[in-house]
Formats: structure tokens, sequence, C-alpha cells
């Protein structure tokens, strides 16, 4: 299909800056073209079916890089208890009984929401099986990803084949849609050697899947709590002396490819180290402040020349994917703890869901922005509310005022995948029953 986007306020996060009363001409999965309505009209008079974004807001589609999909099926199963408490005895115990089958349904689960609420592309850590998984959800609801199997010492045999199995089935599938990641779960369920075997995995999964252009990218948990040195210690029996990027940095295994979720314990080596092997960062202040692991200190980050993005973890612990609730406590966050209004100002909020989203996941010179020759993913906003008026600036109502309720109409690879709020793609109340059958089946099997 061929679409023209028009009379909106364009807000592309790229070069073209902000067009009101402005268009955007979607050809097959491509941005083809942008700029005033006037200009876009007369160059385009017949053969696209036009949307009408009169009062909207047209930006590109927000990027989750840090999830783990299949866990909205736990959303709400236990709350309010420290994250090592809240793993070992709810989580764990639960997420063991998860069958392939659970793991896909919850996937869909998190698909929906996440287009309902603007998000096109999720990064999602979680357990890969070849029959039914994550980057068979997205792919069906025409959810752009990158889907990893997340590694532990215990089960390395296992962890390998899968990886090989999910990179050669799914690295760069389902029209482009579908990357996928090597995931270390953690420093401390890791151990050193394990790490360095991961790093060179991913590397020859590159070499036979993968491409500059097309990465098979890292994913880890690094410094989520105040304690994670001494797990590393009574795990591997390692008495760190510094942070744990000088760990990692001292295994060699960190480099432009590597996303590093939440980063809250952080010292000043540990962030000159991400700044000089370019290491990505993913923010999760929703769930770090639900399970009071802490507050990464972004700024500093920001400062140092990092790359921050935004991310919401799973929906047991977050309880929600929402990327727009999440800009918010981003930036009243870190302007509270640092007694600072000026911190985090609301288009630094909205680069770090968009472009630098993008960036952290090395999708840079295909989505992050509203600019020709990008895949088109854009997400058209109703601006007609009273929540969202009267209109001084358009990004501090993203950031601070709208609602992912008012996400009207999405867009992936140029395909209309929800139009008007309802989501084209699937049944959603199928997705719904889906799942609740699957909940059924999990409390009946631990009792409860």
């Amino acid at each position: 299909m061929e679409f023209l986007i028009e009379n909106g306020t364009i807000i592309s996060m790229g070069k073209n800056g902000i067009i009101r009363q402005g268009s955007v001409v979607i050809e097959r999965d491509e941005i083809v073209d942008l700029g005033k309505a006037d200009y876009i009209k007369h160059k385009y008079p017949r053969g696209y079916e036009r949307i009408d974004a009169k009062n909207k807001v047209v930006i590109p589609g927000l990027i989750n890089t840090h999830h783990h999909a299949a866990m909205s099926l736990l959303r709400g199963y236990a709350d309010d208890y420290p994250l090592q408490e809240w793993l070992e005895k709810w989580i764990w115990p639960l997420e063991k009984h998860m069958s392939k089958h659970d793991i896909y349904v919850g996937a869909l689960l998190t698909a929906v929401e996440s287009i309902m609420s603007g998000t096109t592309t999720v990064n999602s850590m979680y357990h890969y099986f070849p029959e039914e998984n994550e980057a068979k959800a997205f792919s069906e609801i025409g959810l752009r990803g990158v889907i990893g199997h997340v590694c532990f010492s215990w089960r390395k045999d296992e962890d390998k084949k899968a990886l090989e199995d999910l990179a050669r089935n799914w690295h760069g599938q389902a029209n482009g849609l579908i990357r996928v990641s090597v995931d270390p779960h953690a420093p401390y369920t890791v151990d050193p050697d394990y790490m360095v075997e991961l790093k060179q995995i991913k590397d020859e999964l590159n070499m036979k899947y993968g491409s500059s252009e097309n990465p098979i990218i890292w994913h880890i948990h690094v410094a989520e709590t105040k304690d994670e040195k001494e797990k590393i210690r009574q795990a591997f029996g390692i008495n760190l002396k510094n942070g744990i990027f000088s760990y990692l940095n001292s295994l060699n295994v960190l480099g432009k490819d590597v996303l590093a979720a939440h980063c809250v314990w952080l010292n000043d080596e540990d962030i000159a180290i991400i700044k000089e092997r370019n290491v990505k960062v993913s923010h999760n202040p929703v769930s770090n402040l639900k399970l009071a692991s802490g507050i990464s200190p972004i700024p500093k980050l920001l400062k140092a020349g990092a790359t921050v993005s935004l991310g919401t973890d799973s929906a047991c612990s977050n309880n929600s994917p929402d990327i727009f609730e999440t800009m918010k406590v981003t930036a009243l966050l870190h302007k509270g703890v640092n007694l600072d209004p000026t911190v985090m100002n609301a288009e630094q909020v909205l680069r770090m869901a968009t472009i630098d989203g993008a960036k952290a996941l090395c999708w840079e010179k295909e989505i992050g922005s509203i600019e020709k020759g990008k895949k088109a993913d854009i997400v058209i906003i109703d601006f007609n509310k009273p929540h969202l008026c009267p209109i001084y600036n358009e990004i501090s109502h993203l950031v601070y005022s709208v609602k992912s309720a008012d996400v009207e109409t999405v867009f992936i690879n140029g395909k209309l995948v929800m139009e008007k709020r309802t989501i084209k793609t699937v049944n959603v109340k199928e997705v719904m029953k889906k799942a609740e059958k699957c909940r059924e089946r999990l409390l009946r099997i631990v009792g409860k």
C-alpha cells in the first residue's frame, strides 16, 4: 500500500526538525518524502491512501530497548518484594513452568500493548524455543523487534543450540522486522569464561547471518543492584576491586554492539569505560523504582557522551510496556534527585525514546526518525484532547502530558497495523482469552 499522511505536525527527530501543517509519503515499507502539506499535495496529487492528521502529531515509532516480552503473563503475580526475593521465591518458581506456548502468548500480549501505546520496536530478552517463541509472535502481529535468548552458566549446551537456531531462522526475517541478539543474563549468572565465549559466539553468528548493516547485538543486565559485586564473588569466587564495567572490560567483551540494561550502580570509572567502549545503555526507571534497585546516574552518562535509551523491563516488574509513562518518569525522576529542573529536558528524553533507542539497537540507519529513505515506523497521536490543550510546545506535551490511549494510528514497516485504536493484524480479545488460559494453567501447576 501507498499512504500519504497529511496536515499534521511532524516531529521528525531528524534533520527536518518540526514541520507544522506537514505531510509524510509512504511507499511500500519506506518513507519517500516529507514536507509542507501544500508542497506534498501538489507533488503527489493522486494514487495514495490519504490519512488526515489535522490536530494530530506525527512521530517516529517509540523504541523500547529492554523488555522480557513473554513475562506479560506474570503481570501482577508478585509485587512489592525486593529483587532477589521477588526472583527466587516468586518469579523463577512459576516461570520454570512456562511452556513454549505460554512464551508465545505472552509475547503476543506484549506486542498488542506496545503497538497500542505507540511503540513500534521492542528489544526482548527471554528463553527461545524453535516451535513457539517471541519472534513468531512479533512477526505475526507486525511488531519490529530484537529477539534474544537469555544465557546462563548452568545450561551452556542448551544455550548454544538455541542461539544457533534463533539466528539461523529469524535474523533479518519477516521482511526485516526481526533481528536477534546474544543475551548473557548478567555478570553474576554467567561465569567469566562463558562470558568470553558468548562474545565469540556473537561474532561467529554475525559472520554467518549478520552484517555491518544488520548486526546481531549483545544484550545484558549490568549493575542493576547494589550487591552485584558480592553476588559475583559468591557465584564465581571473584573479588572485584573496581566496578562491574571494569570487570567486563577486563574480559574484552565490551563494544559498540553491546546494550547494557539498568546500569544503576556505576562509579566514575564505569562511566568512562561505557563512553570509551561505546557501550549503549538502556535506562529502566520504572522497574528500578518499583524493585527499589536504585536510580541510574543518567545525567552523568549523558554528560560523558554515552548513548542512553529507554526500556520498560518486563510487565511483571513495571507493570506496563508504556514508553510514554517511562518518558515522564525519566524526566521527573532525575530533576528531583538532582534538585535541578533543567536536567533531562523533554527533547532529550524524547530522543532517548526514538533516535537514541535506534542507536542503542544499532538500527539507526533504518528507524528512530522520520526521514527520507528510512523505514515507515510512524505513530499518529490525537492532540484534540482537553489534557493536550492549549499547545505551546508539542514535545513538552509528548513527554509530560500524552497518554498511551492518545495514540490513534500506527504504521510499522509501511504497514498500517493500528487504525483509530483498532489493531488490524490480530483479534485482541482472542489474545486476551489465550493469556487468561495460560494464567489459569500456571496457577493450577503451582497450586495457587
